[in-house]
């Protein structure tokens, strides 16, 4: 097996902002698998906020390179690599590689119905002032459900803009660890008169014990403060849904075991993504499949994506052609 591990930008259509930065470019790592003529591809989307880095994912490869080409299963890579974006690419191309070696699909390698009809998606509104996230709403009002980022900022006034343009929207809003308890219990009842479905990450990781003794009028999901299965003891009782990301879980393999063991427990399921192209969203959609929340549209956000691609229009995210991944 022959390992090549490449990196690469993509501009964003327009700058994507939440609450603890702005965005511009999206930094990716692509790796592929080759083998008897057939080559398995994976991406990832390295994040800071993770500890996260295009240089450190590619010495994380380099590290184990001779592992891998020696020959490696996706089972084997959980005990060699910590959950990062370097494993989940890695994963991911094993997980296309296999398919094609054994001419089945990551639907029949997973055990899992490949869905026939589009899934239902949303679509995400970046910050901005009140009236730009308005008008981002009118262009989106036809989806069903809409992800609001916010921060502890002028909170009424951007949901009120956001409602105003998308009237027939749900919501979830998104506050990526930027409220306190207070502020939480403060907008909370605020945000279900607008509709909102649920709040995600209110609170910082680690700093969300106070949400087992409050009783939320909205669901709360866990993004951050959920990784892989190794924290589904904690999120227990204070949260109600867990986001699932590939470059957090460190790829799909561990992604599967996540969504089993966190339905187990009772959580409900959303699937999440970086920024990247539909070659990160493709094993997105296949966990995508198993949630109630779908949360896809990282490569909307893209200038120019890879082709073929994951098609999302209109609130729904149409089931993607083996030739961009998966058989």
């Amino acid at each position: 097996m022959q390992l090549r591990v490449t990196h690469e930008q993509r501009k964003l259509s327009q700058p994507f902002v939440i609450a603890r930065g702005s965005y511009d470019t999206a930094r990716l790592i692509v790796v592929e698998l080759e083998q008897g003529g057939l080559i398995g591809r994976g991406e990832a989307s390295p994040n800071a906020h993770f500890g996260q880095s295009i240089e450190g994912a590619l010495r994380q490869l380099e590290d184990v390179r001779h592992r891998v080409e020696n020959g490696i299963s996706r089972e084997d890579l959980l005990d060699l690599m910590p959950a990062c974006s370097a494993r989940n690419a890695l994963d991911c191309a094993l997980w296309d590689l296999q398919a094609k070696s054994s001419g089945r699909t990551v639907w029949e390698l997973a055990g899992i119905t490949r869905p026939t009809e589009p899934l239902a998606g949303d679509v995400t509104i970046g910050l901005g002032a009140p009236e730009w996230m308005g008008r981002e709403a009118e262009r989106f009002s036809s989806f069903d459900l809409i992800k609001v980022k916010l921060n502890r900022h002028d909170v009424v006034q951007r949901m009120e803009a956001v409602q105003s343009g998308a009237p027939s929207s749900r919501f979830i809003v998104d506050v990526n660890e930027d409220w306190t308890l207070d502020e939480l219990k403060r907008y909370a009842p605020i945000l279900q008169t607008f509709g909102v479905q649920m709040i995600e990450q209110p609170l910082k990781r680690g700093e969300d014990q106070g949400l087992l003794d409050y009783d939320a009028p909205i669901p709360l999901g866990a993004d951050e403060s959920c990784y892989d299965r190794t924290d589904l003891e904690y999120l227990q009782g204070r949260y109600v849904v867990i986001n699932i990301k590939l470059d957090k879980t460190g790829g799909l393999t561990e992604a599967l075991l996540l969504a089993e063991e966190a339905k187990a427990r009772g959580f409900e399921l959303m699937t999440g993504c970086m920024v990247g192209t539909s070659l990160a969203m493709a094993p997105g959609f296949v966990v995508a499949s198993l949630c109630t929340y779908r949360d896809l549209d990282g490569a909307s956000m893209l200038a120019e994506d890879r082709t073929p691609s994951l098609r999302l229009e209109d609130g729904l995210i149409y089931p993607f052609s083996t030739d961009l991944w998966g058989g």
